[in-house]
């Protein structure tokens, strides 16, 4: 049974944890982090690579990987600023896409920047997503959540590769919480470029697409809504 999550009894002054896989992933829960921000819970992000395979090379300043990271960092920057979300707050992990694999060394850089924190919440991608990416970051933190004995709830959210999830919490948003999270979403001009040349339109109409598909079958009465898969750690 769904829920809206603004209705769950969450306690106040939370830590919450965002793994990030890419620059952008923030952005696509952003409404459902400004509601925990604007509760006074405190946010950390953790961007796990620089997403430089997403920048297309002909992007002005797009010269080699090292530009192209680069890029899409001041992009998050300038995302989390109008966000609200202090830089100090903001980690680039910088682990190689094309390495970001299931091992000792990536597993202690996601344990060495979460432990710290004492996260009561994590938000990420869902495991059950066809980017290769999206599924290593959470095998990574469930490594760390499992050797570590971590008690904290895990929030999966749904995202335009997710393949499939349970629908257990959700947020719903109208045109005008859109138009905020759109603006968040065109911070990421190197995406936004991309998605029109590629696709036939903005980085920020594909998410709010999936926003609005899942509105749909959710049945609910508003346009939007961003949904979570909640998993309890330790797992039973």
């Amino acid at each position: 049974m769904h829920r809206d999550l603004r209705e769950a009894d969450w306690p106040r002054g939370q830590r919450i944890a965002v793994l990030a896989p890419h620059p952008d992933d923030f952005d696509a829960v952003a409404l459902t982090l400004r509601h925990f921000h604007v509760r006074g819970d405190t946010i950390h992000l953790a961007v796990l690579t620089d997403g430089a395979s997403g920048v297309e090379s002909a992007y002005p300043g797009a010269v080699n990987d090292a530009a192209k990271g680069a890029l899409r960092e001041r992009e998050q920057f300038a995302s989390c600023a109008a966000f609200g979300l202090p830089p100090e707050r903001v980690a680039f992990l910088r682990l190689a896409a094309s390495e970001l694999e299931f091992s000792a060394a990536n597993v202690a850089v996601v344990r060495d920047w979460l432990l710290p924190l004492r996260a009561d919440l994590v938000f990420m991608p869902h495991g059950n997503d066809s980017n290769a990416t999206h599924r290593q970051t959470y095998a990574l933190f469930c490594a760390v959540a499992e050797q570590e004995k971590l008690t904290l709830c895990a929030m999966l959210n749904q995202d335009a590769k997710t393949r499939s999830m349970r629908h257990d919490l959700y947020l719903p948003f109208g045109d005008a919480d859109a138009r905020w999270k759109a603006a968040l979403l065109r911070c990421h001009d190197t995406q936004q470029q991309r998605n029109l040349n590629a696709r036939g339109h903005g980085f920020d109409e594909r998410v709010l697409a999936v926003n609005r598909a899942t509105a749909q079958a959710l049945g609910l009465a508003a346009e939007y809504a961003e949904a979570f898969e909640l998993e309890r750690w330790p797992q039973q």
